[in-house]
């Protein structure tokens, strides 16, 4: 079996938290492969095929994560990206992105629009560490949530992530719109039970920040489920590994074909972005000039022996449900 490797952020995650012997199991849709991470704070709680995890839904709570991420912190946090588990190695250079063909070799995004507000970094601790990773904020009923990587959520099948914290628009440590902390976690069932890949797919309901929800403050992309497959996507992050350094937001752009491994029902993209890139979000007829699309997948992992091409899962039924709960917390 093709070793793969996880999106975290960075080496430390790698040969560290991702340094097990790679998961191999299957589920009857999708391959999978691990991403370690570690302990949890709040118990969770089971829906269907959905789990979900109370973070800092309290004012203290919400102060103290707040107060955790000083300057330092936030930039001595390591990247979580798009490699799977210890099979997974998310260490590659950037992601490229195109708008009239497709690019492979990361690029900044300098156009503009609704995905520079939308889009933004994620800080996290796992196992007493911190990382990072991406995400972007949707439209939804409750006005709070963003879609991500699992990965950057829960451990597979162990801890939660705690001083969860999503900062939409980041650009070279500027934070036009602050940050929002998680009140709620979710995460899709085959995820938590068995770390497979092919759902690595985690959704945070956010606090509001000063009575204003994060929808109304930078708006919310669309999302959408059950789209044909091979349709061209671009995809956006901040990668924080070389040749990247994560202070701004990179794309990559093109067409997009199924897993060649046949371990997953993930989809792929020829893209370079490296660690600190998962969770960022791939839009489908996405409009160069408005900055608008429907997101389809989120950056998730990448296989060992090509470090130039990103997977992403396929939002089906699973990932809709996910969602259906997710907007009603």
């Amino acid at each position: 079996m093709t070793s793969t490797l996880p999106l975290f952020a960075g080496a430390v995650l790698v040969t560290g938290l991702m340094g097990a012997s790679p998961a191999a199991a299957t589920t009857a849709e999708h391959g999978q492969a691990a991403h370690p991470l570690q302990p949890a704070v709040k118990a969770a709680q089971k829906r269907d095929d959905v789990v979900e995890h109370t973070a800092a839904d309290g004012t203290s709570d919400q102060n103290r994560v707040l107060g955790y991420w000083t300057p330092r912190r936030m930039a001595d946090a390591a990247p979580i990206d798009l490699l799977g588990a210890a099979t997974k190695v998310l260490g590659t250079p950037g992601a490229p992105v195109h708008q009239q063909s497709p690019r492979t070799g990361g690029a900044r995004w300098g156009a503009g629009g609704s995905v520079t507000r939308t889009t933004g970094r994620v800080f996290l601790t796992i196992g007493g560490l911190d990382f990072v990773c991406s995400a972007s904020s949707i439209r939804s009923a409750n006005k709070d949530l963003v879609v991500t990587a699992g990965h950057c959520v829960k451990d597979g099948t162990g801890a939660w992530a705690d001083n969860w914290t999503f900062v939409p628009g980041y650009d070279a440590g500027r934070q036009p719109y602050g940050q929002f902390t998680a009140r709620r976690m979710f995460v899709t069932g085959p995820w938590s039970r068995s770390a497979d890949d092919s759902y690595d797919v985690g959704m945070v309901a956010l606090n509001p920040r000063d009575g204003r929800h994060v929808e109304d403050v930078v708006g919310g992309q669309d999302i959408a489920f059950g789209t044909a497959r091979g349709r061209p996507a671009h995809t956006f992050g901040f990668p924080a590994e070389s040749p990247y350094d994560g202070e701004h937001l990179v794309y990559c752009a093109g067409p997009v074909r199924a897993d060649p491994h046949d371990q997953t029902g993930d989809q792929g993209m020829h893209c370079d972005m490296t660690a600190g890139s998962s969770g960022g979000p791939w839009l489908t007829g996405f409009d160069t000039a408005t900055g608008r699309g429907a997101i389809t997948s989120v950056s998730s992992f990448k296989y060992s022996d090509d470090r130039n091409t990103m997977y992403g899962p396929y939002f089906g039924t699973t990932v809709k449900e996910l969602y259906t709960t997710a907007e009603r917390s």
